[in-house]
């Protein structure tokens, strides 16, 4: 075989990321590959060999401080020849100086900390089936809340501003949004998105768990109920409770972890993480 070129994914290969994604059982949601590239292009990677693809990786900056590794795939056949160190490295330097966070495989926690990652905590994917519950009353629509309300939310959850982000993945298809005004101020939003199964609720943000509870029925009416999957952080005990709550149980586990030091988050906020291919 030649020698293993990599590049910028085009649209098109974002999508077979997706696709090889889906093969692991990470189970992507349905417009997720078209969220992505609009955060930053540049930062989706696959490696090929005679023009066929290999190995895929994305590494997304989001600001001049913080970017996000995923999408870390080598073909199976193909493991264990050097591919995936490769185009892993040229993740790593497309972020250049930046903190790097990554949702990664628990069992690989120790190659990543070869690469100077440091664990932060486990984020614990629940799931199960979950009858459609009646529609709060107190809720609005998401694409109704001012986008400047969301990003100052979302700020104290997530490392760096991603107002393009946020603008796509609240309006793409399938995508439901709501949230929870107390006294004039936001204090609690969440989306709900249709995936390969069933649908996954993230980003969820509230103030407390009443109010994410609310915002979880509201999402789960507004989708009708079904197969559905929340990433929480196992540090948010109130989010680990609320997910058994709803009968969900752990199916899957990642080790969050970073390459440095990273503003302090309000995890007890955070209900729902929004993505582990992109933080």
């Amino acid at each position: 075989m030649g020698d293993l070129q990599i590049r910028a994914m085009r649209a098109d290969d974002i999508v077979l990321a997706a696709d090889w994604a889906a093969a692991e059982g990470w189970n992507p949601g349905c417009s997720d590959a078209g969220c992505f590239a609009v955060v930053d292009p540049s930062g989706f990677l696959i490696g090929e060999i005679d023009g066929e693809p290999v190995a895929t990786v994305s590494c997304v900056n989001y600001d001049d401080r913080f970017a996000f590794l995923g999408f870390y795939i080598v073909r199976s056949e193909l493991r264990g020849r050097g591919y995936g160190l490769r185009i892993w490295n040229a993740a790593i330097a497309h972020a250049g100086p930046r903190v790097i966070g990554l949702d990664g495989v628990v069992a690989q926690q120790d190659n990543y900390r070869k690469s100077g990652f440091t664990l932060a905590y486990a984020n614990i994917r629940y799931g199960g089936i979950v009858a459609a519950p009646a529609q709060p009353t107190d809720v609005v629509a998401l694409d109704k809340i001012p986008l400047a309300l969301i990003e100052t939310d979302d700020a104290t959850v997530f490392p760096a501003s991603r107002s393009a982000f946020l603008r796509v993945w609240i309006s793409a298809p399938g995508h439901i949004g709501r949230a929870l005004m107390r006294d004039g101020k936001l204090a609690g939003w969440g989306v709900i998105r249709p995936c390969r199964h069933g649908h996954k609720i993230g980003p969820l943000v509230a103030d407390d768990r009443a109010g994410a509870e609310v915002i979880m029925r509201a999402l789960l009416a507004g989708a009708g109920g079904g197969e559905v999957f929340l990433d929480v952080p196992g540090v948010n005990r109130e989010a680990v409770a609320l997910a058994e709550s709803f009968g969900l149980a752990p199916t899957f586990e990642t080790a969050r972890m970073y390459t440095g030091a990273i503003p302090p988050l309000q995890l007890d906020r955070l209900f729902g993480v929004t993505s582990f291919e992109l933080g």
